[in-house]
């Protein structure tokens, strides 16, 4: 992990190279290194932090060739260092970039050093040139001897190799992690994001597991894990290029937290027609898959599990089906009972995300009626390996900390819980008058904009402290599950998240004059019992900022801070709440000089599990 790029063309590759980093440097990474070969041999430079760093080094070094690769290194095996860094290369002749994780590596180790290879780095990738080179002794073909070093390899990879023995073939293997081979006039290019590739060219192949391409500035030739020739649809890309600058903002973050109100309607319109939801958006077959659905299983990770939690109310209130949520790191590692039509659900921002592309193809095993991915990425694996297809519309998410991918998420679970609604019985009268509520959801927000100096001062507080508590009651306690998580990320700080009515079950030993409590309290039937929750954090001198809507009754105190939001009740209720949360871990990080939009230790894209 957790950017790879690659080039081959009649010029100089590596401002393409050093072009393609800078385009996957939003996933979050801690070194960066290339390897060309020109007429003098294989070259490399690498370089600790970040990809300027790297072209600092190349300006010193003045690293040019044809043929060339490149990475942005998240550390699994090995400190971040620049030995650690990528490209790794054996005796000189084999350099490879990788991404994934290679669980035998301990045992191709010992191996290796015992046929005589020495090992300058605690990577796992190291391995791989080694043993690429000890195929490629015997085997001429560099593909082949790829493929023969890939069926040793236990665990996932994403692979770029290239020799300084050919100067006219780069090769390209692929076993979980995504890899993609951009297609241009007379030069090629392999990515492990396409939009590392747009700059360049809009067509492109996707590798599947197993394949192995050989890849020349004409051709590209591919074989599959058992070595017979395959042949891989060309696609085009429809996506725009990422839009690598802030504009008026000062980070990725707050411009992605501002574009919300946009990115939602984007998301609602293409998925409606006549007013109602249209059941084509999620595939041709939509109507025959889910139309006697009574069961749905989400699994997804991180922020994409909270806005499966929250559509699981919204599912199971509005549809009558019964809804189970689970993280995708633990769902294929027990034994699973699948009733009978049960629909299958995935949620992922990047549609890369291992564990949840593991979860989908253990769940293809299963007798599940049909699985459904909700996404942001056309051209990701989650799609192509789903029978249906529901596109959240957020644009490209630069900051690591997730905001308009969860909110267009939760549009679109809404959107879904409606359309089985439907089938269940739902009158026409009432879906147009939900799909109107999903539609204030825009100016909902942007009404939550005017709060944000309101936001800030708050935050002044709670950045002052170690540690956060966040509470909610009904479909407000997994929103406040990813306030906490958002306050954790960008902030480095400790923060909690649970159920209001839990509090007296062992969380109000936390409670002091020093924690701050951020509660969420909606105008709904659990207003009362919040407020009483609510008493008991202050009869303990907690420090309390309440997220309130107009009209619920809250006032400042001496201990109480009230941040109002506009009333918005039912479907949109979630995505208002969701708002002030993020602005709040945002400013709080502000404050407490951490790197808003690449925290550390994390990346975009978790393409490992």
């Amino acid at each position: 992990m957790c950017g790879l790029v690659a080039a081959i063309a009649k010029h100089d590759v590596v401002p393409s190279l050093l072009e393609g980093l800078r385009r996957l440097e939003y996933r979050g990474y801690d070194s960066a290194g290339v390897a060309a070969l020109n007429g003098v041999g294989l070259k490399s430079a690498r370089a600790l932090g970040n990809v300027e760093a790297l072209t600092q080094r190349l300006s010193e070094q003045r690293l040019s060739g044809n043929l060339g690769i490149g990475h942005t290194r998240w550390a699994t095996h090995g400190e971040p260092s620049e030995r650690n860094a990528h490209p790794h290369l054996s005796r000189g002749e084999i350099a490879v970039v990788h991404n994934g994780i290679i669980e035998n590596h301990d045992a191709l180790r010992d191996e290796l050093i015992a046929a005589g290879y020495e090992f300058e780095s605690q990577t796992d990738t190291e391995v791989v040139a080694h043993l690429i080179h000890s195929y490629h002794q015997t085997e001429p073909s560099l593909q082949q001897a790829v493929l023969k070093a890939t069926r040793r390899l236990e665990g996932t990879f994403a692979l770029a190799v290239i020799s300084a023995h050919n100067d006219h073939e780069l090769i390209a293997a692929r076993r979980g992690s995504p890899l993609l081979i951009g297609v241009a006039d007379g030069e090629a290019y392999i990515a492990s994001d396409v939009t590392a590739l747009l700059p360049i060219t809009r067509h492109y192949i996707s590798l599947e597991d197993g394949d192995v391409a050989e890849v020349s500035a004409e051709s590209v030739n591919i074989v599959d894990e058992n070595g017979a020739v395959v042949v891989r649809e060309l696609s085009q890309s429809h996506q725009s290029q990422v839009d690598a600058t802030k504009g008026i903002y000062d980070h990725f973050m707050q411009k992605e937290i501002f574009e919300q109100d946009t990115v939602l309607e984007r998301t609602l319109l293409p998925a409606l027609k006549n007013g109602l939801v249209n059941e084509a958006a999620l595939g041709d077959n939509a109507a025959e898959l889910l139309k006697d659905i009574e069961h749905v299983h989400i699994v997804a990770c991180g922020t994409s599990y909270h806005a499966g939690m929250v559509a699981s109310y919204t599912l199971e209130s509005l549809c009558g089906v019964t809804c189970k949520v689970e993280l995708a790191s633990e769902y294929r590692y027990r034994r699973v009972v699948v009733k009978p039509k049960t629909l299958f659900v995935t949620l992922s921002q990047s549609g890369e995300t291992a564990d949840t592309l593991a979860a989908l193809r253990f769940a293809k095993r299963q007798p599940y009626q049909a699985t459904l991915a909700i996404c942001n990425v056309p051209e990701s694996s989650l799609v192509r390996e789903s029978q249906l297809v529901f596109l959240t519309q957020a644009g490209p998410e630069i900051g690591v900390a997730s905001t308009k991918a969860f909110t267009t998420q939760l549009m679109n679970m809404s959107l879904l819980a409606v359309l089985l609604a439907r089938y269940q019985g739902l009158s026409q009268h009432r879906e147009l008058a939900l799909i109107d509520m999903l539609r204030r959801a825009p100016e909902q927000v942007r009404r939550v904009y005017s709060l944000d100096n309101q936001i800030a001062e708050l935050a002044e507080g709670i950045a002052e402290r170690n540690y956060a508590l966040f509470l909610g009651r009904g479909q407000m306690y997994p929103i406040a599950m990813e306030g906490a998580l958002k306050l954790k990320e960008i902030t480095y700080m400790s923060a909690e998240a649970y159920a209001a009515g839990e509090l007296k079950h062992g969380p109000l030993a936390l409670v002091d004059s020093q924690v701050p409590v951020v509660a969420l309290a909606p105008y709904n039937p659990l207003l009362a019992k919040m407020k009483s929750n609510l008493a008991e954090v202050r009869a303990r001198g907690g420090q309390l900022i309440v997220i309130a809507d107009e009209g619920a009754g809250y006032r400042d105190g001496t201990s109480e801070r009230v941040l109002t939001v506009p009333k918005s009740g039912g479907l949109i209720s979630p995505i208002v709440y969701t708002l002030p949360l993020q602005l709040l871990a945002y400013h709080a990080a502000l404050y407490r000089g951490t790197n808003v939009d690449q925290p550390r230790n994390l990346a975009k894209s978790v393409t490992v599990e």
